[in-house]
């Protein structure tokens, strides 16, 4: 790289640290501000695959302040969205009766969060970033919650996000690759699962350039 040596941005991250509590802690610190901290639009990918589905019921796991959620809302889906930050929630709620829409929005480890028997249309992840072991489990059973053509639609940090300000996790072990994608949603038909470097303007928790992957997967 023209022998220009990047050193890892530092930054934490709550998903780091296995105790519950103190993950609660830590998002329920961050999001007690008045602004929204990844804004208020909804995720420019997540966008723009929606926009192209027929509307049903939606899983948002990570939803925090509720951008995507009350974007879903908005165009009539029946969403259903978990986070573990009683005060991200206390504002998307807020932000959903500014919208005048309705979401449901529990708060919960999404390990705790009880939808067996429940099928839904669409899975978003949208920057949820969990531990390898914790990832793989969690991937592997969105299977089991997807209706028939029910769609998965993720954009995460890739590894050499740790170069970057604009955002997510430091250890590189809770980021994404293709290969790692691919591996994890075997189970599903993979329709797109690629890497970018974008531009992200997400309010100030998310902004600058980013190295993301993107997937999106259908339950045949």
């Amino acid at each position: 790289m023209n022998g220009i040596i990047l050193e890892p941005c530092i930054r934490t991250n709550a998903l780091f640290l296995e105790n519950s509590d103190t993950m609660n802690s830590f998002w329920n610190s961050k999001y007690s501000v008045d602004h929204y901290v990844y804004g208020k639009c909804p995720n420019a990918f997540f966008k723009s695959v929606i926009d192209t589905l027929p509307i049903g019921r939606m899983f948002i796991p990570a939803a925090g302040e509720g951008r995507d959620a009350v974007y879903a809302a908005a165009l009539g889906w029946d969403v259903t969205a978990v986070d573990q930050s009683e005060v991200g929630r206390q504002k998307a709620l807020r932000f959903a009766e500014e919208r005048k829409v309705s979401i449901r929005y529990d708060t919960a480890n999404v390990f705790d969060f009880d939808i067996a028997g429940e099928s839904f249309d669409a899975v978003a992840l949208i920057y949820f970033h969990l531990s390898p072991q914790d990832r793989k489990r969690f991937h592997s059973s969105v299977h089991n919650v997807l209706s028939p053509n029910g769609i998965v639609i993720l954009e995460a940090f890739h590894p050499r996000q740790i170069y970057n300000s604009s955002g997510g996790p430091q250890d590189p072990s809770m980021l994404m690759t293709v290969e790692s994608l691919t591996k994890e949603f075997a189970g599903l038909t993979i329709l797109e699962c690629s890497e970018h470097r974008i531009t992200l303007d997400e309010g100030p928790g998310h902004s600058g350039i980013a190295d993301v992957v993107r997937l999106v997967a259908k339950k045949i």
